[in-house]
């Protein structure tokens, strides 16, 4: 099934672009969710008249995210977890984590654009590369610290529990 894409999709094409994909993920997917028009003659001519306008389009949202990643460059998140004697987390940091973390500073960033390979699960300091746009892509510096815990005073006397009696049945 030919079909002409509305948007830019990875590993498939680009805006305007006619691509040959299967019948089911077309019919299915792409349609549906208006990601693409069948390459009907009608709608061949559609997307000649509206290649500028996607051109346009395109270099608008690369110009956003150059600007974006020109903000984005030095940010540094900050993630607390409970951590074990060698470094080793209770859990990871994911990209939800590191967008939770940007979105404080203000940055709100989808989690698909967040190219982590995969969760972090030890301390340190990571670069994690963030997808813009196609042509696009930022580091932001993410640092994973042992959350430190809150132990009883050493010098207060551990807390008793007094033994209560036992209610006669009836």
């Amino acid at each position: 099934m030919e079909v002409i894409l509305l948007e830019n999709i990875d590993k498939l094409g680009s805006r305007g672009q006619i691509v040959r994909v299967a019948d089911g993920y077309g019919r299915n997917y792409l349609l549906p969710q208006k990601l693409a028009v069948a390459a009907t003659p009608q709608n061949r001519k559609w997307v000649e008249q509206q290649r500028v306008r996607f051109l346009k389009l395109e270099a608008k949202e690369k110009s956003a995210a150059e600007e974006l990643a020109k903000l984005m460059q030095d940010v540094e998140i900050v993630v607390s977890r409970r951590a074990g004697e060698k470094g080793q987390l209770f859990g990871s940091v994911t990209s939800m984590d590191i967008v939770a973390g940007l979105e404080a500073r203000g940055f709100n960033i989808d989690r698909r654009k967040i190219q982590l390979d995969a969760p972090l699960k030890v301390l340190g300091e990571y670069n994690v590369p963030v997808r813009l746009h196609r042509e696009v892509t930022v580091s932001v510096k993410v640092k994973v610290e042992g959350e430190i815990e809150t132990a009883a005073d050493p010098g207060s006397p551990a807390p008793t529990v007094e033994p209560t009696e036992p209610q006669p049945s009836e």
